[in-house]
């Protein structure tokens, strides 16, 4: 079942333990970036009120106050690329300064433990949902499988998150107050 819209966000929103994201991609094409992506390129720094004025970041502190975990491991072969240096600093930076565990594993320095190339929320270890993206890292949409069996998943999850390195541990961005 494909979540678009409305569906998505009500869908993800309704988790009662634990969101996790895997993440394989070297750079993400999302149109609502672009200025930013420009913005960083030319050196500017993401403005740290953001950290309490962007909906995602909000959203994710209300889920770590409500008791919720929210994890992701983004796996990648370093030398990083400027998508993926703007991507931790406008991103990753903010979302664990909002209490998101974001991990990074780096397959320059550790071999892939056997995660598929595909990216994939999963929901409480029991609802997944595949991310679908075009070449350039456009995504083309969201795939619920419905009576699917999580276990492949969660031990994906459990694979991911043992190999890979705190965020702030593997980059040494400036912390921000949360």
């Amino acid at each position: 079942m494909r979540l678009e819209g409305e569906a998505w966000q009500e869908f993800f929103h309704s988790f009662q333990r634990e969101a996790f994201r895997l993440e394989t991609l070297p750079g993400y094409t999302v149109p609502e970036e672009e200025d930013e992506l420009r913005q960083f390129l030319a050196g500017v720094t993401r403005p740290p009120q953001e950290l309490h004025t962007d909906t995602y970041l909000i959203k994710v502190r209300e889920h770590i106050e409500a008791g919720r975990r929210m994890r992701r491991v983004h796996t990648l072969t370093s030398p990083l690329n400027d998508h993926l240096r703007f991507q931790f600093e406008w991103g990753y930076a903010f979302s664990a300064a909002a209490g998101e565990e974001v991990h990074i594993l780096d397959f320059a320095t550790t071999p892939d433990p056997g995660l598929p190339q595909q990216d994939f929320w999963l929901f409480d270890d029991e609802h997944v949902v595949l991310m679908h993206y075009a070449a350039d890292g456009t995504q083309t949409g969201r795939e619920l499988l419905e009576n699917a069996d999580p276990a492949p998943y969660v031990r994906y999850k459990d694979l991911a998150l043992e190999h890979a390195v705190p965020f702030p541990e593997y980059y040494k961005a400036a912390p921000l107050d949360p």
